[in-house]
C-alpha cells in the first residue's frame, strides 16, 4: 500500500516548449503535527517526507503558488488579495509553540485580481455563475501554511489562497479549477490541500481501516480514469464504496480541494502519487499533468 515517500518527477520538457505546471492534492494533516511530538513519534513522518519531496518534482520554481484550503469556506468562492497576509491558527488544544509559528510568504494582489477575471470569464463563456470575492485582510490558514513550511520551507514564493464554497457542490468546485487552468502555463502551482479521508469519529479507530481503504482504492482508480470519465466519477463521488463514511454528509471540505486541482488539469492525467498510514487510515496524494 505505502509508496515511495518522494514521488517520481515529469518528463523533461521538449527543448523551446514552455513547462506546464501540474496540479496536486495533498494531505496537509492534523492541526500542526509536523511541528510538535505526536505518539507514535514517527505517525506523521512519511508524510512529512513526502511534502519536502514534492518541489524536486516539479518542471521548475513556481512563479507563484494558488492553494485551496479546506478551512475556509464561504458563499462565493473567496480569494486572499492582500500584499501581505498574516497567518491565522485556526486550531485548537496543540502546544503552545504551534501558535508562534512563522510562514512569511507575499501574497499578490495581481494574481488575486486575475484568479477573478479568469473565473469570471470562463462563468460566461459555460454559462455558469463563478462569482469571487476579494478578502484583502484576510490571512493564510493552517490549511495552507503548514504543508508548505514543508514543502517551500523559504517562504519566498507568493501565495494566493482560495476558499472553498459553503454549498460544497463539487460540479462547481471543478469548473472554478477548470477556469484557473490558464495559470498553469504561467509557472503557477495549483496546490489542493485536504484529506483524501476525514470522518474525525474514524481516525484511530482500527474499524475505519478497511472503510478508508475501500474508498482510496475508489479514488486511486476515479482520478487514473480518462479525463472526462474521471470529471464524472469525482461529481458523483458520494455514490462511491464508503464514501460518506470516509466524509460525512456536509463535511466533505476536506476531499473538495481535489475536485479543484482536477478540474484544473483539464486533460491531463492523473495518478495516485502516496499513500500513507495514520491513525488507522489510508491518506494520499494525487498529481494531475
Amino acid at each position: 500500500m505505502n509508496n515511495p515517500a518522494t514521488p517520481p518527477g515529469p518528463p523533461t520538457p521538449a527543448a523551446g516548449v514552455p513547462a506546464r505546471m501540474p496540479t496536486w492534492f495533498i494531505p496537509h494533516g492534523a492541526g500542526p503535527c509536523f511541528f510538535m511530538d505526536w505518539s507514535p513519534p514517527d505517525a506523521w513522518s512519511r508524510t512529512a517526507t513526502f511534502l519536502k519531496g514534492v518541489a524536486a518534482t516539479l518542471p521548475l520554481r513556481p512563479s507563484a503558488i494558488v492553494l485551496v484550503s479546506a478551512h475556509w469556506l464561504e458563499p462565493v468562492i473567496g480569494v486572499t488579495s492582500g500584499a501581505q497576509p498574516a497567518l491565522i491558527y485556526d486550531y485548537h488544544g496543540f502546544p503552545a509553540h504551534t501558535y508562534t509559528l512563522r510562514y512569511d510568504a507575499p501574497g499578490s494582489p495581481e494574481l488575486a485580481a486575475r484568479i477573478g477575471a479568469l473565473m469570471g470569464q470562463y462563468g460566461q463563456a459555460v454559462q455558469a455563475v463563478q462569482a469571487v470575492q476579494a478578502h484583502p485582510g484576510r490571512g493564510f490558514d493552517h490549511g495552507m501554511f503548514i504543508p508548505l513550511m514543508l514543502m517551500f520551507p523559504d517562504a519566498d514564493i507568493p501565495v494566493v489562497q482560495l476558499s472553498l464554497r459553503s454549498d460544497l457542490d463539487p460540479q462547481a468546485h471543478l469548473q472554478a479549477g477548470q477556469a484557473l487552468t490558464a495559470l498553469r502555463d504561467e509557472g503557477v502551482l495549483i496546490v489542493g490541500s485536504g484529506m483524501s479521508f476525514h470522518n474525525m469519529r474514524g481516525y484511530g479507530d482500527p474499524r475505519f481501516g478497511p472503510i478508508s481503504d475501500e474508498f482510496d482504492q475508489w479514488l486511486r482508480d476515479a482520478v487514473q480514469s480518462g479525463p472526462d470519465q474521471r470529471q464524472q466519477l469525482l461529481v458523483d463521488w458520494a455514490q462511491a464504496p464508503s464514501a460518506r463514511l470516509s466524509h460525512p454528509v456536509r463535511a466533505e471540505e476536506h476531499l473538495l480541494p481535489l475536485m479543484v486541482v482536477a478540474g484544473a488539469a483539464g486533460q491531463d492525467a492523473g495518478r495516485h502519487v502516496f499513500s500513507d498510514r495514520v491513525l488507522e487510515t489510508t491518506l494520499s496524494a494525487f498529481r494531475f499533468g
